[in-house]
């Protein structure tokens, strides 16, 4: 059975990833059917083409999780449709008081809905 999965390259803590068309028994960096593209999770860079992956997907390859959605959140052109989170942590003293504030509000809501 062919897989579509990822190949690991880059130095030690500092990953970057091939995405490949290769047989499920072979070893990770066994010598792949065919490349598809790369991938660094660092720099959230990536290319793949798109195309020749849904060919293979048509003609039975399994893609892994991972792959499954770098296909799905990929633009035509082979990038990465990546968009950053923009939530701020905040400090436990801030998480503290942000709860106080809504247990407040809470309390004073329910005190005007029991009027």
């Amino acid at each position: 059975m062919l897989k579509i999965r990822l190949k690991r390259l880059g130095a030690k803590k500092n990953p970057t990833y091939r995405i490949i068309v290769i047989n499920s028994t072979t070893k990770r960096e066994g010598r792949p059917v065919q490349e598809l593209g790369h991938y660094n999770p660092k720099t959230k860079v990536m290319q793949l083409d798109l195309t020749a992956a849904q060919d293979w997907v048509k003609k039975g390859a399994q893609p892994t999780d991972t792959v499954k959605f770098l296909m799905a959140n990929c633009n035509a052109d082979g990038t990465l449709n990546y968009k950053k989170k923009e939530t701020v942590k905040l400090s436990k003293k801030a998480q503290a008081k942000k709860a106080e504030e809504e247990k407040a509000a809470a309390e004073a809501a329910t005190a005007e809905a029991g009027v």
